[in-house]
């Protein structure tokens, strides 16, 4: 950011302006909160259950997150779909299939995967919802989901558990599925040109607080225990709360206002409260121009999106950075992190993975301030091609563990390199580059299939890792340094640099066929082009 962007944006950052995305991405630490809590107390729960249900749980080969595992969730991924420290399989010893301890299997695959489609099905509602109600009523209306699902997981001692906590499992996914699309649409239609970008890396930012967060809490000597598990389940509901009563305080969209419901006077208040003294005309231009181009054409639906030859190239570009994200392999290094720990002689592995988990929160922090330094387009490269090295050196360490006992350190090594370069890049960016994407009008609809695109992956990933982790060993890294580089090829020659750009300046980019999207040059020369 040079001197002259950096000063417009001290300019811009009101308080009025801290507190709406501070406020907005509340929701996104509850999404990370829901990611991470359900790992931590599995053992006592899967114990509770059994005393419920009447069943003996079987020995496990693995021990739960809070004691001695210590898998820590990935941001933006369940945390193994319910396959990751399920129940060893064993043969069939005729029993009751109604009392069976497969049958806990069963109930705890349910109490962590329902989430995951819980936001896949409400996904799909995103635009319409934000459309009909608002950013800032639609975020203060699904809060209500929210603190409900929590209400039903907090009091699960008290009925059935294991179907309170699916059920409070599967109202938190619908919530989180809403809240992941509000979210960044919001930040982004009242976050100033010039900070963008690193507001919206405040979204990964919050994911990774609350699943740090849901990890420390849930050690057995705090509230993953016996008798505070439930507590632990459901203090996201306090985040709600929170939400829920800022949220009152908080300006409506001033795009919103002007674009979908043509209230001028609102939108210049709103961007007055926003923006602090700043002359509001020049935003207002941008919008006026942006409104003038969508009332030309007709709405867009997701089908059109798909359809359109106007829109198909930065539809496909939204849904790779999505799967870029879900499948580069994060879950896989947090997977493989404790038995890593554990033969470098770390008596603790436990700490040892929350200490991941904190540099995972640093760096997100520090990719604030570089997203905008650097641009969207090269940290995303410099991610992903960061990643394909440390998981080949992965593959490398763990291959090579029995014949030399250092090479657990080059594994260790490659861990947190691995989670760094995650944050810098590929974590963070698709969470906002979508609605950069987009203008006005076909917005909410791309941030609805890029949203489902995320829980869909999200889930696949949860439900087929284990399979794959245990069919390949060590090799899993192979298949992942493979993906990785597939992203790599597709974001260097297809994902544009969005930095500092106005929505109209990036469409404009995709409505020109013959036009290369990789660099910001072109960005520029078209820029001038359209003012000649």
């Amino acid at each position: 950011m040079d001197k002259k962007s950096k000063m417009q944006a001290e300019k811009h950052l009101t308080g009025t302006l801290v507190l709406s995305v501070f406020t907005a991405v509340l929701g996104f630490f509850q999404y990370g909160y829901s990611l991470g809590v359900i790992n931590a107390p599995q053992k006592v729960i899967e114990a509770h259950y059994g005393r419920v249900l009447g069943i003996a749980p079987l020995d496990r080969h693995a021990t739960n997150a809070s004691g001695e595992d210590g898998t820590v969730p990935v941001p933006g991924t369940e945390p193994w779909g319910g396959t990751e420290g399920t129940l060893a399989p064993q043969a069939d010893s005729g029993e009751d299939p109604a009392t069976s301890p497969h049958v806990l299997t069963m109930y705890w695959s349910l109490s962590v995967s329902v989430f995951a489609v819980g936001g896949m099905v409400s996904s799909f509602t995103v635009g319409w919802i934000g459309d009909q109600l608002g950013r800032v009523k639609a975020m203060l209306v699904v809060n209500v989901l929210s603190i409900a699902g929590n209400l039903l997981m907090g009091l699960a001692k008290f009925g059935p558990s294991h179907m309170l906590i699916i059920a409070g499992r599967a109202v938190t996914g619908l919530y989180c599925g809403l809240s992941s699309g509000l979210v960044p649409m919001y930040v982004s239609e009242v976050s100033p040109t010039a900070l963008r970008g690193a507001l919206g890396t405040l979204h990964q930012l919050a994911i990774v607080t609350g699943i740090l967060i849901s990890q420390v809490l849930g050690l057995d000597f705090l509230l993953g225990n016996d008798e505070m598990w439930p507590l632990l389940l459901g203090l996201s509901g306090v985040a709600a709360l929170l939400q829920f009563f800022l949220l009152l305080l908080c300006p409506e969209s001033p795009r919103y206002l002007y674009i979908k419901l043509g209230k001028v006077e609102e939108a210049k208040k709103s961007l007055k409260r926003l923006r602090g003294n700043c002359d509001p005309m020049k935003e207002i231009a941008e919008m006026e121009k942006e409104k003038q181009e969508a009332a030309s054409e007709k709405k867009v639906s997701i089908r059109q999106l798909f359809t359109s030859s106007k829109y198909r190239q930065a539809v496909i570009v939204a849904l790779m950075v999505q799967i870029s994200q879900q499948f580069s392999g994060i879950n896989a290094i947090f997977y493989y992190s404790t038995n890593i720990f554990e033969r470098a002689g770390v008596d603790q592995p436990v700490y040892a993975t929350i200490g991941v988990g904190v540099v995972n929160t640093v760096f997100t922090v520090i990719s604030v301030f570089l997203v905008e330094k650097a641009g969207r387009r090269s940290l995303f490269l410099a991610g992903l091609m960061g990643m394909l090295i440390s998981a080949v050196a992965m593959t490398v360490g763990l291959v090579l563990l029995s014949q030399f006992a250092w090479m657990s350190y080059v594994s260790m090594v490659a861990i947190f390199l691995f989670v760094i370069f995650f944050e810098v890049g590929p974590g963070p960016i698709p969470w906002f580059i979508v609605a950069e994407l987009f203008s006005q009008g076909p917005r909410p609809a791309a941030i609805a299939i890029a949203g489902f695109c995320n829980w869909a992956c999200n889930f696949i990933v949860g439900m087929c890792f284990q399979y794959i982790a245990d069919l390949c060993g060590p090799y899993v890294f192979v298949i992942f340094a493979a993906l990785l580089l597939v992203f790599f090829l597709f974001a260097y020659f297809k994902v544009p640099e969005t930095k500092g750009k106005s929505f109209e300046e990036i469409a404009a980019v995709f409505r020109r066929k013959k036009l290369p999207v990789k660099t910001m040059t072109e960005l520029e020369d078209l820029r001038g082009s359209e003012e000649a």
